[in-house]
């Protein structure tokens, strides 16, 4: 019997290739940018399965010229980038990844909130430029307090619950919103809940952990951001468009708000005439919240699991429209 044809659309790590190259025949796209929607439609019409990432857009015009296909495994959590009612009416089951990038976002975001409170990367840039020539003055450097503080998180999915955990390291109080309130987490975590503007106006520090759906996109805009402290900070792990870059831009020139850390941005990648990289009080980073080696080789390894279970006809480790099964009789 002949072998399932597949195409990764990204570079992976060797243990997770090797695993797929086992039971099947692969392409791997080699570029550093992700293939063209052309390019992907036309390779999609050649294999059984796709390895994908969030830059892969996933929609009714590719899965049109690719009736061949089985299943598709994305490489992510985050599906904004996937139609999902499409591929579910074609009986493509989609793969994704839950469950594994939580603690390392969640370090990042916790990172990204240190840096922007603390001055970290405007500091490390002074430095670096030469200008340290004062050993110490107590006027200079002066950024706000972590510990003690109020932390607000905005979704309390895996990530959001992970940086909680971290908060408490920081006899930080807690306060979450989520479109449905979870009280037993709230004991567990020691956590308090609090409706929107109630959360953003006694917070200290805001932490974004929502998907981007039509409903949350510029989520936080002006008036969200008016609402919040002169002294907090926003941290955005979450995705770019979640936040109004222009409103972001003119609460922190203006004052509105302290600082920013963003591991995400609209567009992304941000341009480097972007006006949010001509402030020094954001700190932004290129997309790594699960850039950590372990974790992203156990990503891998699922989205490879998912990928040949998908082959196989068989039900995916795990499956972001798992209601196809009916469809497909497994």
């Amino acid at each position: 019997m002949a072998l399932p044809k597949v195409f990764v659309t990204r570079q992976i790590l060797d243990p997770a290739l090797e695993l797929i190259s086992q039971s099947a025949l692969v392409e791997v796209w080699p570029g550093e940018l992700p293939p063209s929607p052309e390019i992907l439609r036309e390779k999609s019409a050649q294999v059984d399965g796709l390895l994908t990432n969030v830059m892969d857009r996933i929609d009714g015009p590719l899965l049109d010229a690719a009736p061949g296909l089985k299943v598709i495994s994305q490489l992510s959590v985050g599906l904004d980038n996937v139609d999902l009612p499409e591929a579910t009416r074609r009986g493509v089951p989609i793969g994704y990844t839950p469950g594994i990038l939580a603690k390392s976002t969640a370090d990042l975001a916790f990172a990204l909130l240190m840096a922007a409170a603390r001055r970290i990367g405007e500091g490390e840039r002074w430095v670096r430029q030469g200008n340290w020539q004062l050993a110490h003055h107590p006027m200079h450097w002066l950024g706000v307090d972590i510990h003690e503080s109020t932390l607000g998180i905005i979704g309390m999915g895996q990530i959001g619950q992970e940086v909680a955990k971290r908060a408490r390291g920081f006899d930080m109080r807690v306060l979450y919103y989520s479109r449905t309130r979870k009280p037993e987490l709230e004991s567990r975590l020691a956590m308090e809940y609090a409706e929107l503007p109630e959360l953003l106006g006694a917070s200290d520090f805001v932490s974004l952990h929502i998907p981007l759906t039509e409903e949350t996109r510029h989520y936080i805009g002006e008036p969200e951001l008016r609402l919040m402290k002169p002294t907090a900070v926003l941290v955005n792990a979450a995705r770019g468009p979640v936040v109004d870059p222009q409103a972001l831009y003119t609460a922190l020139k203006e004052g509105w708000i302290y600082a920013a850390g963003l591991d995400v941005t609209e567009p992304e990648p941000i341009p480097a005439n972007d006006p949010l990289l001509s402030l020094d009080n954001v700190v932004v980073t290129p997309h790594v919240g699960s850039a950590a080696l372990p974790t992203r080789l156990n990503t891998m390894l699922l989205a490879a699991r998912n990928l040949l279970a998908g082959l196989r006809g068989e039900r995916l480790e795990a499956c972001a429209n798992p209601e196809v099964y009916q469809r497909l009789g497994i």
